[in-house]
């Protein structure tokens, strides 16, 4: 298994390959009370500029330490890195969810610019800040930039697979 820093450039074609060639319409149709594939891709592209953003922030702070998880936390820490499961009927955080209406064109340049936010985390706080720099995860707790990565990851195969199934694909 490779790095997360290095599989983070998977997403474009993990997430994006299915909906290549297909129509705005396809982007934009899902099945009623679901996200649409271009709803998806906004929801990926939240996580991905958020979490980017916030350590771009923090990246000049001292060396930081990782609070202890809560129960809870070790529970969606193996569910998700353990087991690569996100329980069904969970919502999305606030922050993470994407507007009632989202076309291609949005949807897609946010996405890509959240790949790009992470290339420069990758390229200005790694490897030098591997250990000591840390931003909370709303389930998992304090995650590394390289959890964080791996987390990404994770996320995106597993809407990689509803984008998928909505697609017929």
């Amino acid at each position: 298994m490779s790095a997360p820093y290095k599989r983070l450039g998977e997403l474009r074609a993990l997430v994006l390959g299915p909906l290549q060639h297909r129509s705005d319409s396809d982007w934009e149709r899902g099945p009623i009370g679901k996200w649409t594939p271009a709803q998806i891709v906004e929801h990926l592209a939240l996580g991905l500029t958020l979490s980017a953003a916030t350590f771009q922030t923090r990246r000049n702070h001292a060396a930081m330490a990782r609070r202890p998880r809560t129960p809870a936390e070790h529970v969606a820490r193996f569910l998700i890195f353990g087991l690569h499961w996100f329980p069904p009927g969970r919502k999305a955080p606030e922050r993470a969810t994407p507007p009632p209406q989202i076309g291609r064109p949005a949807a897609e340049s946010h996405f890509l610019e959240g790949i790009e936010a992470w290339d420069q985390i990758d390229r200005a706080l790694l490897p030098a800040r591997r250990a000591d720099l840390f931003v909370k995860h709303p389930r998992m707790g304090d995650l590394t930039i390289e959890e964080w990565m791996h987390f990404h990851v994770i996320h995106a195969r597993h809407h990689a697979r509803q984008i998928r199934q909505r697609l017929g694909a």
